[in-house]
């Protein structure tokens, strides 16, 4: 509503009607906030038969009005007038509104100990930017975006319009620590696409806002980022290295077990054969010793192999043959039985045996 009235006759706070003579105001201006460079105005309802109307800025008067014309003294202030309901009303205007010009505004008449009183607040809408301009980024990658709000007052609200795909995005605003007038807002972001992003600065009071946006784009992280220290890989690509290992060591195992059961196999092939190379060895020897013609005297006795011998080392046999005494080499027919001879008068024993 409007300001306080000053005064008595009974009259107190106005609002409509009348009150003892002319010199009355019923209703004073009111409260306003103004933008720097914008126009201010206060309105001051009084009823009939005033002589003088007066208007002060933080206790000066720098507007009078009188029945027949304004009295301007200053050209940033000016009036105008509007009857409504039989009252007069007298406006001040206040153009290209300074930050100096906040204060008490007041409305009073002459000869009159009343007036009406309001306050003037100006604010100040600063700059608003974002130093780092369009930005291009890494796609899935954090990143920061800074606006700045400079010789603002009061200090705005700032906010943000985020027009591009993101997986997470935060803000905070902080107070300039070299200048009170300003302030840091800090948008952190994980961007997934092209785009564009709004800082938003809201005056407080006032339903008028400043913006400034700037385009985002989003391009693919290099191939080598991979190698550099401090890179994270997504999560799809670490989950695809798990697996491609996993893949790998089960490979590389087989791979051993294999190795070890041929190398296995291998070993026992060629022991088999290196006993079958033996044996053949032993065989042909004694397929060559058809007779044995012995260097020792004739004192050799030739004894037939006893009949339980002959059972575990040659063909059962019934008697034994005694050898030819007549010649000097022993000559055995085809039918001729296996026979051992041992060396009586030597130590050294040496068995011939004929395998038909």
């Amino acid at each position: 509503g409007g300001g306080p009235w000053k005064g008595g006759h009974g009259c107190g706070f106005l609002s409509t009607g009348t009150c003892g003579s002319g010199n009355e105001i019923i209703e004073g201006p009111k409260n306003v906030t103004a933008l720097k460079g914008s126009e201010a105005r206060f309105n001051c309802t009084i009823l009939r038969g005033w002589k003088l109307i007066m208007w002060a800025l933080k206790g000066t008067v720098v507007l009078s009005i009188t029945p027949t014309e304004p009295i301007i003294t200053n050209n940033r202030f000016t009036s105008a007038s509007y009857e409504e309901g039989g009252n007069f009303i007298s406006e001040m205007i206040i153009h290209d509104v300074q930050l100096n010009d906040t204060g008490q505004i007041k409305c009073s008449l002459q000869n009159s100990d009343r007036d009406g009183s309001a306050f003037l607040s100006v604010q100040v809408m600063g700059r608003l930017f974002i130093p780092e301009g369009s930005l291009v980024v890494m796609e899935d990658k954090p990143c920061n975006v800074t606006c700045r709000a400079l010789g603002w007052t009061p200090l705005p609200r700032l906010s943000w319009e985020i027009g591009v795909p993101v997986s997470h995005s935060s803000y905070y605003s902080v107070l300039e620590p070299e200048d009170l007038q300003s302030a840091v807002s800090v948008l952190a972001l994980t961007p997934q696409g092209n785009g564009t992003v709004t800082c938003v600065a809201e005056m407080k009071g006032l339903h008028v806002h400043e913006s400034v946006t700037v385009n985002l784009t989003v391009v693919q992280p290099p191939l080598d980022s991979i190698d550099k220290p401090g890179t994270s890989l997504p999560a799809w690509a670490i989950a695809l290295l798990a697996v491609s290992l996993s893949l790998l060591l089960i490979v590389i195992i087989v791979l051993v077990i294999m190795f070890c059961c041929c190398v296995s196999r291998r070993e026992k092939e060629g022991n088999f054969f290196t006993n079958k190379d033996t044996s053949g060895t032993k065989l042909k020897s004694g397929n060559e010793n058809y007779g044995y013609s012995s260097d020792e005297p004739r004192t050799t006795k030739t004894a037939s192999l006893p009949a339980k011998s002959s059972e575990s080392s040659v063909p059962e046999q019934r008697g034994s043959r005694q050898p030819h005494q007549g010649s000097d080499q022993h000559q055995l027919g085809p039918a001729s039985r296996p026979q051992v001879s041992f060396n009586v008068a030597s130590p050294k024993k040496v068995r011939n045996v004929t395998l038909v």
